[in-house]
């Protein structure tokens, strides 16, 4: 079954073709039959895989970059902050408006409005000669990155509607995530120090224009129900506030200052703004999000594992990379390659995992992909100043092992869980939560670092003993953090016993139904023979 012949139903469930006309079904304009056939729900894979590529690629890619970008360009330190966080502030503020215009106005028609913005944008930035001109550049990735981004997975979710090859379809995607999340640095690192700069930019606009030729090819539009597509406006205004404050007052909170007046003032409007927001949606006829999501705890557990991951592997991975080049003296390309086993042993076992989910469990699965993340974090936290290569190689590789393994169940499991016609908002809060995580995890781990480091050099110690003082007891945090995750996931993600119980209960309904019309049929072969 394809896209468009998908409606809003019940978790995990294929929805019934529509009438002609209705929205978003089957005889509506852009749901053409070519678009139906099995190939090419996977030539639509490829295209939402390739635009996940290249999202995510932009998170981080920059990082290794900015010194030369900063040569370039003659930028302040101030504008070289706000080169990397003008695209997440506008990505994490509107991710949650990406996904209910998806819903609302068409997934394919928005992902590829986002794939044009991201496109464009980066090819602005990639030319760029002023500082402004990047920030402002980078920030408009960002909007473009909001809409497709949630896009992706909701267009999957519509796609495939064979519970088996969904969870492969997944495991793809957020391979092709976590790849791109973990290759950033070293293709940044190669590219700065070999090309121009500008060519972290402006390798996004090829990409772009074949992921826009898939994407029109072989991606059919899908939608929500008419009873539901409806743009609360009140909700899209809140949640936009709150998450642009929120991230603002996390970015700037490490440059300003926690107690500055803006910082203070930037939390007090997301929370004002939060608390607006859940007031509408409780009230609202048709809201943004529906809280009755996280009534669900497959969705809710799913969620809060998801935002514990992105606190651990974002913020683990920013500092493992200062560490890697101030204390044991790697260039910015060593760096980055050193990365490059976890990368693929989070592709590994990501393709893997859904596999692994169907013999064990979603909730066993992720709660042993956590366990694995500690146990590498555990090997890091007993490298000192002086660590080669090979002793970083088994900790990258569990963490890696471990992060590919949980990614595609937990993600898996969230989706099934809400109803199809709230893929886009629900695909956008996994987004979103992982977003807003991950700069907490860089803000909570990078305060406890500079605390203890700062200790360490007031007791006499030497810069370097004293940073990988702190570095240790932020990976003591993450650790625990992790461990915490290890049961939130157990506990959350398990099967509910009515559904453990629903295949043998129908098994056993289909074999008494059988053997009443065998019954019934023997009745008749009896009636014609006493006839005869």
């Amino acid at each position: 079954m394809s896209a468009s012949t998908v409606s809003a139903g019940q978790p995990g469930e294929p929805g019934k073709a529509g009438q002609p006309g209705e929205p978003g079904q089957a005889g509506q304009p852009g749901n053409e039959p070519a678009r139906s056939g099995r190939s090419f729900r996977w030539w639509a894979l490829a295209a939402v895989s390739l635009a996940n590529l290249m999202a995510y690629l932009d998170n981080n890619i920059v990082n290794v970059a900015i010194p030369t970008i900063q040569r370039s360009l003659h930028l302040s330190v101030s504008g070289l902050e706000w080169v990397v966080s003008s695209y997440l502030l506008t990505l994490a503020g509107l991710l949650l408006v990406g996904g209910r215009l998806a819903d609302v106005y068409g997934r394919r028609r928005v992902f590829l409005a986002g794939l044009a913005v991201f496109t464009l944008s980066s090819l602005a930035a990639g030319l760029a000669g002023s500082g402004g001109v990047l920030i402002a550049s980078r920030a408009v990735q960002g909007v473009g990155a909001a809409l497709l981004l949630p896009a992706t997975l909701a267009i999957i979710v519509a796609a495939f509607t064979d519970v088996r090859e969904r969870t492969m379809a997944i495991g793809i995607w957020a391979a092709v995530g976590a790849l791109a999340l973990a290759l950033g640095p070293a293709l940044g690192g190669l590219i700065s120090q070999h090309l121009h700069w500008g060519w972290i930019f402006l390798i996004n606009v090829p990409l772009g224009v074949i992921t826009s030729v898939l994407a029109v090819l072989y991606v059919a539009e899908s939608r929500a129900g008419s009873a539901v597509r409806r743009l609360d406006l009140p909700g899209v205004l809140t949640s936009a506030l709150a998450l642009f404050a929120l991230t603002y007052a996390l970015i700037e909170g490490n440059v300003s200052g926690w107690t500055a007046p803006l910082i203070l003032g930037a939390f007090a409007v997301a929370a004002v703004s939060a608390a607006a927001f859940l007031a509408i949606e409780a009230r609202a006829e048709h809201p943004m999000v529906d809280l009755s999501m996280f009534r669900r705890r497959e969705f809710s557990g799913g969620s809060v594992t998801m935002m514990i991951w992105a606190f651990g592997i974002l913020g683990i991975y920013f500092f493992t990379s200062i560490y890697l080049q101030q204390t044991l003296g790697f260039s910015p390309v060593e760096a980055g390659l050193a990365f490059v086993p976890m990368a693929l042993t989070v592709a590994v076992f990501a393709s893997i995992a859904p596999r692994v989910e169907a013999r064990a469990g979603a909730h066993r699965t992720v709660a042993a992909g956590m366990l694995l993340m500690v146990i590498g974090l555990v090997l890091f936290a007993r490298l000192g100043e002086h660590a080669g290569y090979t002793s970083l190689l088994p900790g990258f590789i569990l963490f890696g092992a471990g992060a590919g393994l949980m990614n595609v169940p937990v993600t898996n499991a969230s989706m099934q869980a809400v109803p199809t016609a709230r893929a886009g908002v629900a695909s956008a809060l996994l987004n979103a939560s992982r977003e807003v995580a991950g700069l907490l995890g860089i803000t909570v781990i990078g305060a406890v670092l500079r605390t203890r480091q700062g200790d360490a050099l007031r007791a006499g110690a030497s810069p370097v003993h004293a940073f990988v003082d702190g570095y240790h007891l932020g990976l003591l945090v993450t650790i625990l953090l992790l461990a915490g995750g290890v049961v939130v996931s157990y506990l959350t993600l398990r099967p509910r016993a009515a559904a453990t119980q629903a295949a043998p209960a129908r098994e056993s309904a289909a074999v008494a139904e059988l053997a009443t019309v065998d019954e019934l049929a023997a009745e008749l072969i009896a009636a014609d023979e006493i006839t005869r």
